[in-house]
This record gives C-alpha cells, structure tokens and sequence, in this order.
C-alpha cells in the first residue's frame, strides 16, 4: 500500500472535493465534476487525495503540469504501478489472479521505455497521416450507410444508441479485420471493459461485489483474450491486409510478438478504437445542439467540421485520467513528489483550464487556438488520432447536409466511469433538409 505524507509543500485536498474526483459517478454529471475541477485549478491545482480505499495519490488539474508530466516518460512512468486507478482491494484482487502484478494489460499504457517505444514502433507507421488518408473512401461508404440509418428515422432518435456506437464500431473493426458478424460481442465486451463501475454495464453476479470492478475487468479481458487468440492464430497461418495481420505477424528484438502483448494492443484498439470516437461524436452533436448557434454555424460553412471535431474532443474528453509515478523525487508546481508517488493526469480539467482557453465550459466552434489534451500528451499521446479525426470528419460532411435543424429531445445520460467513457444516450429531434 502507498502513503504519502502530507506537509506544508505537500497540500492535502479537502475530502469532499477529493471524493467527488475520485468517484466514477461524478463523471456522469456535468455540474458535479466539472466545478470539483475548477474549485482545483484555482486552489489547488497540485494536491494530494486521501479517499478511503485508495491509496494516496496527487490530483494533477492543470494543462500545463499535465503536459509537463506526460511529456518526461522517464522520471514518469506508467507501469510501475496500475495505469488505471482502481481501488486497494481491487489491485489486492488483480494481483491474487496476475502472479502479483498489476500490469493486468500488456498494453502500451502500461509500458515504460524503451519497451514502450519498441512496441508502440509496431503500428506507429500504420497510423501515420498519409496512410490513414488512403482509407477516406472506404470510411465514406461506411459513413453514408450510417447516416441513411440515422435519416430512415421520422426526425426523433437516440443519437448514441441509434447512430453514434455503431459507426466507429464498424470502421475499425472493418479496418481491424473482425467479421461483421462479430461486432455486437466487441461492442458489449467494449462496454463492459470502460463501464465496470456502471451498474447499468455490470454483469449481473457482480452487482454489490465490492471488488466488481476489477473482477469485471478481468473477466471481460479473459473473454477478449479467448476471442483474439483464435483470430491471432488464423491471421498467422492466413495473413491478410487488415491491422490484426500486422500485429500477429510482428517481431520485437528479432521475436515474434508474445501473446500477452499481442492481445493487449488488439483489446486496445477493439476498445479505445471506437468507444472515444462516439463519444466525441456524440458530444459534437450535444455540443452543436444545446449552444446557439454552434450548428448553424458548422452548418453554412463545411470547412468549419474540422475545427468543431476539435471542440468536441475539447468539451467531451472521453479520457478521465491516466496514472503516473515518479521514478525519483522531485518538483512540480513548487510541490515536493517523491519517488513512486502516484499522480492522477485528470485531462478533463486540462481541457478546461482558464489559462489556456476562454470561457472552457461554452462550446464554442470557432475557438482557436484550441490546445486541448483529450488525446494526451508526449509519448503516450494516442496512437489512432489521426484515425479518429478522419472518421468524424467524413461523417459530419455527410451527414449534415442533410439536417436542417437539430436540438435536444431530452437529458443526455452519461456512463458512470473515471477512466474511459462518454454518452450513453443522447435523445436529439433533427429536421431533414
């Protein structure tokens, strides 16, 4: 178990605020969370959390010592402890089912160098502009069949379950290689993985289990793991032009990639690969319908997508945090940190931060510069931005053409997560041109 000790240079955040960053179901509500962070950012932008069941840990709230963290992957690492935050009997349960380690994932967030750096190498080419600009026709089908979906409906749906979960599900599963078929399992599993602290996404024999989330995360990992080593398999004897391929196929210092990290990218990008995507979806469409104007602005002028997918990955930020440690004492923000202290990156407030953008909880289209984090920063910044861009892009060009107006049909509903999530519902009513 971590301690801290908490001295003069080493403030400790009042307990109610601390609850409130800490708890998955803050994140669910706007008006909770949002003002927590900005209560931080202007007292105690550096500060540590001691929230019972957890251990001690700093809460990082400012763009620029985010930035700051993220960018020194050497004197901050990801790996030496859990990468995700979770409880202490939740890392007690993930060490009693790994052999004693918290790296329940061989992913590249839970990688330090240079072993981050060697397999990050894998498909960093894959992911670069210029190849993922190749793929804009095939994604442009797939987002015309999506937007007919969404226009079959007599002006009224759900814009998260009706729309915005299925198409990037199906772009890169496409560009995956998983088989159409199998995509409501990956979306499910998907679900389950980013939603363990949701009861609504909990299997029903953890529900009240004080370590479900954990368990579940486990379990849902097992069940990704079972379905990947099949397909893994049949991309080694059979290889074909699709990511999985690249991946099963790979060799890391002159070997062929093991198993556990071939798994841990394939869950990677079987997860974050689409859920971020609809999220941010959705809250472009949640952004451009609840301010004034943001719509019909997007509207009369199509160039004015980009930078409105810009503002959405600003305002929605579908990742809640990363954890880091230091790997040696020292200073941040004129606070003392010592070697292994453990420090939650909250990139939700860095987008929000008053220094770096203008009014921060407007959305607002036409905001430039616009600095945002809610793809990270340094060498951990996400792999598939680019991807994800280009997805939205293509999707907003064909589908609003087609809208005359929209707005809110109801209250947004949104996961109860800390780590990774956004949208579960979005009621809209549009008018079709």
């Amino acid at each position: 178990m971590a301690t801290l000790i908490t001295a003069p240079s080493r403030p400790k955040i009042p307990d109610d605020i601390a609850q409130i960053v800490i708890a998955p179901k803050s994140y669910a509500d706007d008006k909770v969370i949002y003002p927590a962070f900005k209560w931080l950012r202007e007292n105690m932008p550096l500060g540590i959390a001691e929230v019972d069941g957890y251990d001690p840990l700093w809460i990082v709230t400012k763009n620029a010592d985010i930035k700051l963290i993220e960018r020194d992957a050497k004197l901050f690492h990801s790996g030496d402890h859990n990468a995700v935050l979770t409880t202490q009997a939740g890392d007690a349960f993930t060490r009693s089912m790994n052999n004693g380690s918290l790296r329940v994932i061989s992913s590249l967030t839970y990688m330090d160098p240079p072993e981050h750096g060697a397999f990050r190498s894998i498909t960093s080419n894959w992911f670069l502009p210029g190849r993922i600009s190749k793929l804009e026709e095939q994604i442009r089908v797939l987002a015309r069949r999506s937007v007919d979906h969404l226009l079959s409906f007599d002006g009224e749906c759900d814009f998260v379950q009706d729309f915005a979960l299925h198409y990037p599900l199906r772009v890169i599963m496409t560009l995956f290689g998983v088989p159409p078929e199998d995509e409501p399992r990956m979306l499910k599993l998907t679900q389950e993985f980013f939603g363990v602290h949701d009861p609504e996404e909990q299997r029903p024999e953890m529900i009240d289990d004080p370590v479900a989330a954990a368990k579940m995360w486990y379990a849902s990992l097992q069940d990704f793991y079972g379905y990947f080593d099949d397909l893994s398999a049949e991309r080694r004897r059979n290889p074909t032009d699709d990511l999985l391929s690249l991946i099963a196929n790979s060799q890391v210092n002159g070997k062929p990639i093991p198993r556990e990290e071939a798994n841990g990218y394939y869950v990677a990008i079987a997860t974050a690969g689409h859920d971020t995507t609809s999220s941010t979806t959705a809250g472009g469409m949640h952004g451009m319908a609840s301010f004034a104007g943001q719509f019909d602005i997007v509207k009369a002028d199509p160039a004015m997508i980009k930078p409105m997918i810009e503002e959405a990955l600003r305002w929605a930020c579908p990742v809640k945090h990363f954890m880091r440690n230091a790997t040696a004492d020292t200073e941040v923000r004129g606070q003392s940190i010592g070697a292994m202290d453990r420090l939650m990156m909250c990139y939700p407030s860095g987008c929000r931060d008053e220094d770096v953008f203008t009014d921060p909880d407007t959305f607002d289209v036409r905001r430039t510069p616009n600095s945002h984090i809610a793809f990270g920063f340094g060498p951990h910044m996400c792999l598939g931005q680019h991807l994800a861009k280009l997805e939205m892009r293509v999707l907003f060009e064909e589908l609003m053409p087609h809208l005359e107006s929209v707005e809110l049909a109801g209250a947004p509903k949104m996961v109860e997560t800390n780590f990774v999530g956004g949208y579960k519902k979005l009621p809209i009513r549009f008018r079709k041109k």
